[in-house]
């Protein structure tokens, strides 16, 4: 093999690498939050201590907390945690933890299929699903 295509093999191998750490760089949690026709989006990267990661507020009704564990190189867990937002202090209705592995691919993968809760005196309607992206393999 000359020089020039060695060469050229190099940087194609180079760049097919660095494609391929574009792709599944940083792991993203996306979640979409419906209550009352009125949807949002909630997003979550990797961190390493959950705690701190703060629920956001839906509707008025609803809290919604997604929190995804590990780094860039690895997801050791995701938790998905929904309140209703009652007035003394939220209340947990449900919690729901995934493991991995989770699948590696260049597409968002659905992760929590479409969810439907429901909650308070009038039994109001929560729906939510998420979908993960950026996995490595």
């Amino acid at each position: 093999m000359d020089h020039r295509r060695l060469h050229h093999l190099a940087t194609l191998a180079l760049a097919g690498l660095l494609l391929n750490h574009a792709v599944f760089a940083a792991p993203l949690l996306r979640c979409h939050v419906t209550y009352a026709g009125s949807t949002q989006t909630i997003e979550a990267r990797p961190v390493a201590d959950p705690y701190p990661v703060a629920s956001v507020e839906i509707g008025g009704r609803f809290r919604f907390k997604a929190v995804m564990v590990g780094d860039a190189a690895h997801v050791d867990y995701i938790k998905l945690y929904t309140y209703l937002d009652a007035r003394r202090q939220p209340l947990l209705i449900q919690e729901a933890k995934y493991l991995p592995p989770f699948k590696a691919t260049a597409a968002p993968v659905v992760l929590t299929g479409e969810q439907h809760l429901y909650a308070g005196p009038a039994e109001r309607e929560l729906i939510y699903s998420c979908t993960l992206e950026g996995v490595q393999p």
